[in-house]
């Protein structure tokens, strides 16, 4: 009975077990089915950051969740690969994808205390899981990590499974993979990494936040320790080496941002432009994005910035500093201001301590301006005491002087006019203060830095240099307003019958408005469509001839560009390649050019700029415009010592914004200065006299890689010696003339009787080329 019950007993487990294995092949064979094709590892792309890069590839900006540097197997140091073997996987090389002692061991475990926290996964499995499944925590997930494990190692050699598993765990900090930890954390390549440093990165993978030696050094030096006995144990390293290694003490730290050139304005651009082009994708791709932003031209534009802006400063006022009693908090740096202490006051200067640490000391003349601002001789004496927060910039000397953070803010953009590439552009005073791009971002009124515009429309219209135009007070009737239109003149003072040359030069503003009475606004704002304005933004009333429209910098130097390229449209463009993460060209700018000499030495360019004015026209204005910078409103510039410079101050009412747009030979800029919430900049605050100078500064930088080119006269223009006053003709010895430029078709042929103005100034045919 017994023996029978036996045999019953014995064919109902085999009948079970035979059952259940049955079961188990099927399920495990439609288990295999739903598993993805291990083969996707062929091809792996790791997620990798946007960089993007200046003309001569220093990194500016890099954009991305994720910082990964993808290596080579055989780029990593024999030791690091066996740190993680050490803290990973010991039997790594031994099993074939799957540690069975492992996982009896998570087992057992499980069993006896109910808790997961031995998880027995081999670098292979967690290749599996990394690369190919969820995050899910799940014995049905975990078994599909055993059944990938296995198909991977029948595959792909225990070289790249362990190469895919170092490019892809993640180790804390936005760092994924081994290199980008190496330079997160020490700020090394991987073969400069000491012993210590390895088992340190080594032990990161099991728990980054936990043992991350950033934020928890303590655990982090246990993990770390932990590492370096198990690779004594398993025979990596000696006794001697442990030691040393495990007695140092670690040197883990915040490591800077790897950027090797500050352009964050151009670097914030080029991201924009590449999500417009290639959408969020792009932030896991691993492109390469080369700009046209060059790095001296850069360095030149935002010192030229900051600087202009700090004078303005000093023209307007010191804002007392706080006494905080050594303590301080917040920036430290903005811009070029650094935050200092004042720790005394002597006979030569003011003693103060950076934040680093490091004691300056400002000689009593770089205080003078703050002194200056004070009402009573008390408050001048007052104006710094020991303990006062402060802060100071170091000048072109290397001295340092007190400054304060501007109010104010400015824009700066350098183009190459023949086709478009932006070599510089600064869009505040510090991006990190204010990512406002005001470069590209603002709509400003452009004021008489539009006027060139209307006076390129009257030249069109059969107008002269020497075209006279009265300055007289004019009333413009406005039945959309409640009273009259009654402009002025800046100086609220009028000459009289004016020619365009004397009128530009000046920025009259009397006879901008008659002028364009003349072409018509129609004409006019045709023009500047030619010129890249937006009709949108180009007002439909007489107010236009004052620049009343909007317009950023970087219009206004694109705008400007027709005149320095000889009267060729061009597009502003930053992006001049892109790379993918191969480092395979995808992406090469094709930029319209300009060329002057086309049309005489007969060449054809396959994209060649559209022609917006002739060459007569163009020559006319370059001839004005260089008479703004020779005897008009931006004579400072003359000191750059020039004979090829152009360009037209700007200046709103109530001198809400101040401009300069001008260019020499092969560089075109504009600068600009004002308040976000366009409060006036004060009484005297023109173009001539708040932005000229930043525009100055740039090229007094970076002239002498444009050297100077004669203006060319052109097939048509011709020369005449007038008078002055009505613009007609005079003999060659009568004295009181000047040489004038005409389109042959405008020239005068009438003799002139009237009397001669003498406070018109004679010059040679020379110097109407200014």
């Amino acid at each position: 009975m017994l023996k029978t019950l036996f045999k019953w007993l014995m064919l109902v487990i085999f009948t079970f077990v035979g059952t259940l294995a049955v079961a188990c092949y099927y399920f495990l064979l439609e288990l295999d089915k739903e598993l993805p094709d291990i083969s996707l590892l062929d091809n792996v792309q790791y997620q990798t950051p946007i960089s993007i890069y200046s003309r001569e590839g220093l990194l500016i900006g890099q954009f991305g969740e994720k910082r990964r540097i993808p290596i080579e197997i055989a780029d990593v140091p024999q030791r690091q690969l066996q740190a993680f073997i050490a803290a990973e996987d010991d039997r790594f090389y031994k099993h074939g994808g799957v540690d069975f002692k492992g996982l009896a061991r998570a087992a057992n475990r499980l069993i006896s205390t109910g808790q997961k926290r031995q998880g027995g996964s081999t670098i292979t499995m967690q290749v599996a899981r990394n690369f190919l499944l969820s995050n899910e925590k799940t014995y049905l997930r975990k078994l599909k990590e055993i059944m990938l494990a296995l198909k991977i190692e029948q595959r792909y050699s225990k070289d790249q499974i362990l190469e895919l598993y170092l490019n892809k765990i993640y180790m804390g900090q936005r760092a994924y993979g081994l290199a980008a930890a190496a330079q997160t954390y020490y700020g090394k390549e991987l073969n400069q990494l000491t012993l210590a440093q390895q088992a340190m990165i080594a032990g990161l993978p099991k728990a980054p936040s936990i043992y991350n030696p950033l934020t928890n050094p303590e655990r982090a030096l246990l993990r770390r320790n932990y590492v370096l006995r198990r690779m004594l144990e398993l025979g990596y390293i000696g006794q001697r080496a442990y030691d040393a290694a495990l007695s140092t003490s670690d040197d883990a730290a915040q490591q800077p941002s790897g950027i090797a050139m500050q352009a964050p304005y151009a670097a914030e651009m080029a991201r924009q432009e590449i999500m417009a082009k290639y959408g969020e994708d792009a932030y896991t791709q691993g492109l390469k994005i080369y700009t046209t932003i060059t790095q001296e031209f850069q360095l030149a534009a935002d010192r030229a910035l900051q600087a202009t802006l700090h004078e303005y400063e000093e023209r307007h006022g010191y804002r007392n500093a706080p006494h905080i009693n050594g303590q301080s908090d917040g920036d430290t740096l903005v811009g070029d201001a650094h935050r200092a202490i004042v720790t005394g006051l002597t006979d030569s200067g003011v003693a103060a301590k950076l934040h680093d640490g490091t004691n300056i000391e400002l000689a009593w003349e770089s205080v003078n301006w703050a002194k200056a601002s004070a009402k009573t001789a008390r408050e001048s004496r007052d104006i710094i005491k020991t303990n006062d927060l402060i802060w100071v910039r170091q000048l072109e000397n290397q001295s340092w002087a007190l400054t304060q953070i501007p109010t104010v803010e400015g824009a700066f953009v350098a183009l190459n006019p023949d086709d478009g590439a932006i070599l510089a552009l600064a869009g505040g005073f510090d991006f990190y203060h204010s990512k406002y791009n005001r470069a590209t971002q603002s709509k400003r009124q452009p004021g008489s830095g539009f006027k060139p515009i209307i006076y390129t429309a009257a030249l069109e219209k059969g107008y002269t240099p020497a075209s006279i135009i009265n300055d007289a007070p004019i009333v413009i009737e406005d039945p959309s307003q409640e009273n009259d239109w009654r402009p002025e003149n800046y100086n609220r003072r009028y000459l009289g019958p004016t020619s365009l040359r004397v009128a530009l030069r000046e920025s009259i503003n009397l006879v901008s408005i008659r002028l364009l009475q003349e072409v018509g606004i129609p004409h006019a704002i045709d023009t500047a469509q030619r010129f890249g304005f937006d009709k949108d933004q180009l007002p439909t009333t007489f107010s236009l001839a004052l620049g009343s429209g909007s317009a950023s910098p970087l219009k206004m130097a694109a705008a400007y560009s027709v005149f320095a390229n000889g009267g060729f449209s061009i597009q502003p463009y930053l992006i001049e390649r892109i790379e993918d993460r191969e480092n395979r060209l995808i992406y090469s700018a094709k930029p319209a050019t300009a060329c002057q000499d086309c049309a005489t030495t007969g060449e054809i360019r396959p994209n060649m700029a559209t022609r917006v004015i002739s060459e007569k026209t163009n020559f006319l204005m370059n001839s004005l415009l260089r008479d703004v910078v020779q005897r008009g409103t931006a004579t400072q510039a003359k000191q750059l010592n020039r004979a090829d410079l152009a360009g037209k101050t700007g200046t709103t009412n109530a001198q809400r914004d101040a401009w300069f747009n001008g260019f020499a030979t092969g560089i075109v800029a504009s600068a600009w200065i004002g308040f976000d919430n366009s409060a006036p900049l004060g009484h005297g605050e023109t173009g001539g006299k708040a932005a000229l100078p930043m525009w100055i500064k740039f090229m007094k930088a970076i002239q002498h890689h444009f050297p100077e080119k004669p203006l060319t006269v052109p097939e048509g223009i011709v020369q005449a010696y007038i008078n002055p006053s009505d613009g007609l003709l005079l003999p060659q010895d009568q004295k009181g003339g000047i040489w004038e430029y005409f389109a042959k078709e405008t020239a005068p042929t009438a003799m002139s009787t009237p009397k001669l103005e003498p406070e018109f100034e004679d010059f040679t045919p020379e110097e109407a080329l200014f």
